[in-house]
Formats: C-alpha cells, sequence, structure tokens
C-alpha cells in the first residue's frame, strides 16, 4: 500500500500545491511514484476547483516543475487516508488539529518547515498578496523542506526506487 502525504495551506492555490507538486517531482526522480502518493488541499474554501495561482505555476516552471491540481478543501475523512498531513503555517496547523477533537491524528499532523535543512524559516510563508520573489522564495523553501522530507520518509519505509 503506497504511503500518502497531504500538504496543506489555506487557499489550496499557492503553498500547498506547489508542495505537493515538487513533491511528485522529487518522488518521481527517485522512481518511487508507485510507493508515494501526494495530494493538497486548504483549510478554507475561498478557492475550490481553481488551479495553481499563475505566480505559482511560473516560479515552478522556471525551475522545471509544472504545478497542476484542482483546489479542494480539507476534510475530517483525510487524517484517515493519509499517513502524513504537513501544514504550511502555525495557523493551518492550529485549524487542522482543531478538526481532530480526540486528539486521534496528532501524531500525523507537522509542519512542513520541520523538514527543511537549508532554511531557518518555521513556516512557509503565504506569497499571495506579495511580488514575484515571495513566490520564487516558496518554490525555494519547498523544494528544500519536500528534499528533507522525502529522505526521512524513504528511511523511515525502507522504500527503494
Amino acid at each position: 500500500m503506497p504511503y500518502q502525504v497531504l500538504f496543506v495551506c489555506l487557499g489550496n492555490i499557492c503553498r500547498s500545491p506547489s508542495a505537493e507538486n515538487i513533491m511528485k517531482y522529487l518522488v518521481a526522480q527517485r522512481n518511487l511514484s508507485d510507493q508515494i502518493l501526494c495530494d493538497s488541499a486548504g483549510t478554507s474554501s475561498y478557492h475550490i476547483g481553481s488551479p495553481p495561482d499563475r505566480r505559482m505555476q511560473l516560479a515552478g516552471k522556471q525551475r522545471g516543475i509544472t504545478l497542476t491540481g484542482s483546489a479542494r478543501r480539507f476534510s475530517p475523512e483525510d487524517f484517515e487516508q493519509f499517513d502524513l498531513i504537513l501544514a504550511m503555517d502555525h495557523s493551518n496547523y492550529q485549524d487542522i488539529l482543531a478538526l481532530d477533537r480526540q486528539g486521534k491524528y496528532r501524531d500525523k499532523v507537522h509542519l512542513m518547515c520541520d523538514f527543511a535543512t537549508a532554511h531557518p524559516d518555521r513556516e512557509v510563508p503565504d506569497p499571495y498578496y506579495g511580488g514575484s520573489e515571495g513566490f520564487n522564495y516558496v518554490i525555494d523553501l519547498l523544494l528544500d523542506a519536500c528534499e528533507g522530507l522525502l529522505q526521512q520518509i524513504v528511511e523511515r519505509e525502507g522504500f527503494q526506487g
């Protein structure tokens, strides 16, 4: 059974779909696409059905990563389906945990930046209201965090590409 990872931000059009697609890209490079599955969601319903933000798509494209997907809202059923749930910031982390009323899934929920190795950030900043440098920075930060995340999953699960 594949290991399933869910990336979560507020609207599911900038940070979480970027993390999802970056992780899929890295997983494919290591020939692990049948062993590690990725998805993304938002804690709000602002952008349901929307594709990733065009500015985020451009920042990804500049690094050879195509951002695809359609925004959806995080649901309590996601706790059962996914092995690991990664929040982009503390606010989304708290919103996710608030849906886990009995604390049954708390150990599945982590902050994305916990896996970054080259960036000291504790949160992935929301680039939505800023300029292109913010989108580029988020891609760089997520590349770093996804590399660290993938390494930990491979080591813990014993996956071989």
